[in-house]
This record gives C-alpha cells, sequence and structure tokens, in this order.
C-alpha cells in the first residue's frame, strides 16, 4: 500500500495538493487519534522521504513519542524543552532551519539538520505535536506549514 501513496509532483506544493484528500479519505470515518497519526505519519514520510516523521503525545507533564517513521526517537519530551516541548508549551508551529541554532535543542539523532512541529489541538488544549525532522538544513518553509496545519486539522 505505502508503494501507492507515493506522490510525485514537480513542487513541494503539488506533492501536499495531491496529499491532502487521500490524507483525508484514510482519517476522516476513523475515530481513534493513534491509528489517524500511524497513517498519517506512514503517509507524510513515503510521499516527502523526510528523515524522521512521527507524533508524541500529551501524557501529563511530559510529550510520549506515538507513532513514528524512520529510526529510534526520543521517547518522552518535557514541556518546553526542545522544539516539540516548545511548540507544545507555546501551542503553535515551530519551523527550525537548523536545529544546532535552537536553543535546547534534544539532539534523538545527529542526522536530523532542520525540522517542523506542528501542535495538534483538541477542545482548545495541545494533545500531541506531529515532528519531522529533515536530513537537510533549511528544508522547511511556509508551505509546510501551511499545508501541515491543514493536515493536523484534519486530527482535530
Amino acid at each position: 500500500m505505502s508503494e501507492q501513496l507515493v506522490i510525485q509532483g514537480e513542487t513541494k506544493q503539488e506533492r501536499y495538493e495531491a496529499l491532502l484528500p487521500q490524507i483525508k479519505s484514510v482519517v476522516e470515518d476513523e475515530p481513534d487519534l493513534i491509528a489517524n497519526m500511524a497513517n498519517v505519519a506512514a503517509m507524510l514520510h513515503v510521499t516527502f522521504r523526510f528523515w524522521w516523521t512521527g507524533f508524541y503525545r500529551v501524557q501529563g507533564e511530559e510529550l510520549v513519542l506515538g507513532p513514528f517513521q524512520g529510526p529510534m526517537a526520543c521517547t518522552r519530551i518535557k514541556k518546553g524543552r526542545g522544539v516539540c516541548g516548545t511548540a507544545w508549551a507555546k501551542a503553535e508551529t515551530q519551523v527550525v532551519p537548523d536545529v544546532d541554532q535552537f536553543p535546547g535543542h534534544i539532539a534523538c539523532s545527529s542526522a536530523s539538520r532542520s525540522e517542523i512541529v506542528v501542535p495538534i489541538f483538541r477542545a482548545g488544549e495541545v494533545v500531541a505535536v506531529l515532528d519531522i525532522d529533515s536530513a537537510e538544513l533549511d528544508t522547511f518553509d511556509e508551505t509546510d506549514r501551511h499545508y501541515l496545519e491543514q493536515i493536523i486539522k484534519m486530527l482535530s
């Protein structure tokens, strides 16, 4: 199935535009957030070939690793720590062109060079974050923010 989900396009925007209706069709009738996280992580990872694509779920005062694609990851992250903890604490998307320049970055993998983290809301509260890492500098921009925030709204 994942081979069918590889979406070709000349631009990042074209790939996102093609992926949006596929994600919608997968998540719209599935109420289970973890099942939807697993499929969304796989679809994004296969489409864009990111280094790491996954979710962290809010559990008390920590983010706990959820469904993901890619190499092993940090299991728990405190609120306000690293890019994920900052996105949770500020309740806003974090776009980091160079993780080495981000104060307090948590290096789960030295191969990660840039990152975007998008919070997921339910009833006005952050319940999880989507975390995507790239092995290249400056991978993520406003196009990614725009489309990933749309995808996250489908999970909310």
